[in-house]
């Protein structure tokens, strides 16, 4: 009888799903704009071997770049990445394959240090390489109101109410994260300090070597830049932060976590970046303030290539068709809170950014209503991808994962958002007092 059921159930599933599958409407929309919002490509890591090496046993790789630049590695794999999106938006008619011209139509603007700057730079070398491209970035002791809104003055964050929102969410006691991340803080001690993850009772740290593991996690004001300081959480993510790096720059495997780590053990690991990101960048409070800027220029920009009517606060001219934004992790993250996008790809942690990985926003025309949607995309080479310098092609791309904009995609394949009803999500997500009109 169970038999019986379960093949009943499973004949229906399969009949649900070709109906479904078939049921999906013909794409009639043209490619209009698009917005390519991503993390710098494979840097250095971002603290000196000096400071590192106080983390560890064995000394960290040298890089071959200063600390925290993009490597010559990462300006490749970004020009490999830039020439993918030319082979899709030149299929697509966005492109037409005379860089000059096109040149005219494009907006790239990057975040103000070196490595961010540096990717937009080696991208416009795929996108367009018989062309010169500008890259627009403000002055390295500047903030660029587009990623940081706070140190701009254009957002005013309260500082009590941050600490309070993030303490919030850990139901007031920071420290139970301790248990809840436990194999990842155990893996990251056994790495760091040179024993096999399956020593019991594992071994004491040696002196002279910060356990980052042991440093108690807290909410606090911060010292740098940070919008609250998470305590050790902030050691952890600096001392771990190296490993994804040295597998994607393409490092001896015995260099990559002194050849203790796998792919997987990486992207184990990553969730305590995940963690200190989710806390600083995703909660609502925070996100509202640091975000929000970033969301109305992307947004005003999507109407204004729409509408044909240049529009204040957003980038390039009615006539841009791609709009590049180069800048970190955070940034991403930030944006992707606020309006609660999700994504996965094969090797990654849900959420991660991967070094070249970009949230898209496709703003396409339908040919036969002419109604305006959006499209949204996470895509990123893999670790793999990275490590190997592969070749990218539209036969063999990079990953790539359809976004869900909740409140506004509809239920097909791709997760289409009219336009109109975008807006109206971003008027609910976007803090109107963090925002400026100006470009």
């Amino acid at each position: 009888m169970h038999m019986k059921i379960h093949a009943a159930r499973a004949v229906a599933l399969a009949l649900f799903s070709v109906s479904f599958l078939t049921a999906q409407p013909a794409d009639d929309t043209q490619l209009k704009q698009v917005i390519v919002f991503g993390r710098h490509n494979v840097r250095s890591p971002t603290l000196p071997n000096s400071t590192l090496n106080t983390f560890s046993v064995q000394p960290f790789p040298v890089f071959s770049v200063p600390t925290g630049n993009l490597t010559a590695n990462g300006a490749a794999l970004e020009t490999i990445l830039g020439g993918y999106y030319r082979l899709w938006l030149t299929k697509e008619g966005l492109l037409t394959g005379n860089d000059a011209a096109d040149a005219a139509s494009v907006y790239f603007r990057a975040n103000v240090i070196e490595r961010t700057i540096a990717s937009a730079q080696a991208f416009a070398t795929g996108l367009l390489p018989a062309a010169n491209v500008t890259v627009n970035y403000y002055g390295p002791t500047e903030s660029d109101p587009l990623f940081d809104p706070v140190g701009a003055g254009v957002a005013r964050l309260n500082q009590q109410m941050a600490i309070a929102a993030v303490t919030g969410r850990l139901g007031g006691n920071p420290q139970t994260l301790a248990t809840a991340y436990a194999p990842e803080l155990a893996l990251t001690r056994s790495i760091l300090l040179g024993y096999p993850a399956s020593q019991t009772p594992p071994p004491a740290a040696p002196a002279g070597v910060v356990d980052v593991t042991a440093i108690p996690l807290d909410v606090a004001a911060p010292q740098h830049g940070e919008p609250v300081d998470l305590g050790g959480l902030e050691y952890l993510d600096a001392a771990t932060d190296p490993f994804v790096m040295e597998y994607a720059e393409g490092l001896p495997a015995a260099e990559v976590g002194w050849g203790q780590l796998t792919v997987g053990g990486i992207s184990q690991i990553s969730r305590l970046t995940l963690l200190a990101f989710d806390l600083e960048y995703r909660t609502p409070y925070l996100d509202k303030v640091q975000s929000s800027n970033l969301a109305s220029h992307l947004v005003r920009s999507m109407v204004q290539a729409a509408t044909g009517n240049a529009i204040t606060g957003a980038l390039g001219n009615p006539s841009t068709k791609v709009i590049l934004l180069i800048a970190s992790d955070i940034n991403v993250t930030g944006l992707a809170g606020l309006f609660h996008l999700d994504w996965i790809l094969a090797g990654y942690q849900a959420d991660f950014c991967a070094p070249g990985g970009a949230l898209v926003f496709e703003l396409r025309q339908s040919q036969s209503t002419g109604e305006y949607i959006v499209r949204a995309s996470y895509v990123a080479q893999t670790l793999d991808q990275l490590r190997n310098r592969t070749a990218l092609t539209l036969n063999a791309p990079p990953a790539i994962a359809p976004v869900f904009i909740p409140g506004c995609s509809v239920h097909n394949a791709t997760f289409d958002c009219p336009l109109g009803k975008l807006v109206a999500v971003a008027r609910q997500a976007i803090d109107p007092h963090s925002v400026d009109l100006m470009n």
